[in-house]
């Protein structure tokens, strides 16, 4: 799953009165659709029950996992062509974003789970968050 934080995510635009923030209302809507889809709550939720039948939550860094291509590695902010269509600019592969992001999140962790790979993630385990390779 990806690391999203969410309470980054949802910070308020509104600034101070010598640095008044921008598109405040647009940033409002963006932060109250957020916080209703309970993300958290879901991360939340899934966490106790994989330690519950005794899984573990790999969590995995949001950063480029909708811009890198699952088939060549090519990371590049016009791979995104729409919120829906991914279309790699060095392999050509096409595919629906939301699957080729997901593709990149079970590689990344299935790298920590198989190797470790410090700084690719986390691995969740009996309720407490431990690096790993730490």
């Amino acid at each position: 799953m990806e690391d999203l934080q969410v309470r980054n995510m949802s910070k308020s635009a509104s600034g101070t009165v010598e640095n008044p923030g921008k598109n405040v209302r647009a940033k409002s809507g963006l932060n109250k659709s957020i916080l209703d889809q309970g993300w958290f709550e879901f991360r939340r939720q899934l966490e106790y029950k994989l330690v519950w039948k005794g899984g573990k939550l790999i969590l995995v860094p949001p950063q480029y996992t909708s811009q890198k291509c699952s088939c060549c590695g090519c990371i590049d902010r016009n791979n995104r062509k729409t919120q829906a269509e991914f279309s790699c600019q060095r392999c050509g592969l096409e595919m629906n974003a939301d699957h080729n992001a997901a593709i990149n999140i079970l590689a990344a962790g299935h790298a920590v789970k198989a190797c470790g790979e410090i700084g690719v993630g986390q691995l969740r385990e009996a309720g407490t968050f431990r690096a790993l390779g730490a």
